[in-house]
């Protein structure tokens, strides 16, 4: 009998290192504008509410443009969905260069929203297409530590590049690298049934999964038969909750070094690029962590559930952040860099229970919808949240406050999640459609 722990040949991870560098351009391209905020505030004379503004607009074209996009990448496939993607926010990046005035910028950022959404629904899409189940959380996990490389090349790039040649380039370089990338993805990327570099006994083991070959029909499924199933809404409610999170971190870092501790330029450059630094070892590990549970004999879901909720856990210091800064700024830094690897840990899972729960073919639309309302849930935390409680603080002078406020809530939305993800589906139990 074939034995198909151990394939011939690794041409997968080829294509998983495809998906982290395109993860990676997607998240330089949606950070550079959060280490610009002191220029842009005073060419443009912003004030927190224009900034929050700006972020507000590219979550919600986000939001919407997740809608399509996992449909999307369900029908046009892979190859084509990912390449249409990629350009499209390329384009839109660079854009940026030539916004003469604040609704220049909002509408430069609601483009980059609406075409960046479809990164995750391509990315879980191709994970689903060439890895087994056993293998997806770690290969989410380092396709997803493209986020944190992209947030680290940022800021180590990004201030020099405004010092030596103005704000406009910044944009225009770090957008260009999406052209890169569509080059190799054109000549080395294909589905495997199609490839010629993949050998026929990785192919019988990305297959490997009995319910996967069962439910491989490419029967169109719609999103209101999607939005009928509690597994949906599993993923849709802990990307609602979480999501919201990271973008605080990834637009308001930079803010929170200055307004604390001072810092401006390419001071920021060496904290900001520690915290997501450490990111990148909790992304790692957030997928290596339930491998390690599956191969001691566990079930897939108790593996995946036990890991998301020591990640959860693991994320409460963040309430604790400013009363360590006081004693050292680089024990806040520590303790944020903890909390933000923890979620990119929870990411690589909440991802993959999609894979888990769904047949390939809704695997697209699933990731969709959540991401939507991920985006949806951004939203409703600039509104509700961060105008009416968070940029109200900072007006008034109590920028401590504003702050502790925001980390208590970054410090209990995981577990709130995880308890309502663990009621609709206590096994995970797999969608058959």
């Amino acid at each position: 009998m074939q034995n198909l722990s151990k394939p011939e040949g690794n041409y997968r991870w080829t294509i998983c290192a495809l998906v982290f560098f395109a993860t990676t351009v997607n998240y330089l391209d949606r950070s550079v504008i959060s280490l610009m905020k002191t220029e842009l505030s005073s060419e443009f004379h912003w004030n927190d509410g224009d900034y929050t503004n700006t972020e507000i607009a590219f979550k919600l074209m986000y939001a919407l443009g997740m809608l399509g996009a996992g449909r999307l990448m369900d029908k046009l496939g892979t190859k084509l969905g990912y390449l249409l993607a990629t350009g499209l926010w390329s384009l839109a990046a660079i854009g940026h260069a030539f916004a003469g005035s604040t609704l220049g910028f909002v509408l430069a950022r609601g483009a980059l929203g609406a075409t960046e959404s479809g990164n995750f629904p391509a990315a879980i899409k191709t994970t689903a297409e060439w890895f087994p189940k056993k293998e997806r959380a770690l290969a989410t996990g380092i396709f997803n530590s493209g986020t944190n490389i992209g947030a680290i090349i940022a800021p180590l790039s990004v201030p020099f590049i405004i010092e030596e040649w103005g704000w406009q380039w910044a944009f225009i370089i770090t957008g260009s690298f999406g052209f890169i990338w569509l080059v190799l993805w054109i000549v080395v990327y294909d589905v495997p049934s199609k490839h010629k570099k993949l050998s026929k006994e990785e192919f019988e083991y990305i297959h490997s999964d009995v319910e996967d070959n069962a439910a491989s029909s490419t029967e169109k499924v719609s999103w209101f038969r999607l939005l009928g199933f509690r597994q949906t809404w599993a993923f849709v409610l802990g990307k609602f909750l979480t999501d919201p999170i990271w973008w605080f971190y990834l637009f308001w870092l930079p803010d929170f070094l200055t307004s604390e501790y001072g810092l401006k330029g390419t001071q920021l450059s060496l904290p900001v690029a520690m915290v997501y630094v450490i990111s990148t070892f909790g992304s790692v590990w957030g997928g290596w962590l339930p491998l390690n549970f599956i191969q001691k004999g566990w079930p897939a879901f108790k593996a995946r559930k036990t890991s998301m909720l020591i990640y959860a856990f693991l994320v409460i210091p963040i309430v604790f952040a400013q009363i360590a800064g006081q004693v050292n700024m680089w024990l806040a830094v520590i303790v944020i860099g903890i909390a933000t690897s923890a979620h990119q840990a929870w990411s690589a899972n909440i991802f993959t229970t999609v894979s888990d729960m769904f047949p390939k073919k809704a695997v697209g639309s699933v990731t969709g919808i959540g991401g939507m309302f991920g985006g949806l849930g951004g939203i409703a935390f600039s509104l509700f949240v961060q105008k009416d409680l968070f940029v109200h603080y900072r007006a008034i002078g109590n920028i401590e406050a504003a702050y502790y406020i925001m980390f208590i809530i970054c410090g209990s939305a995981y577990l709130l999640a995880w308890a309502i993800m663990h009621f609709l589906v206590p096994k995970m139990r797999r969608v058959e459609i």
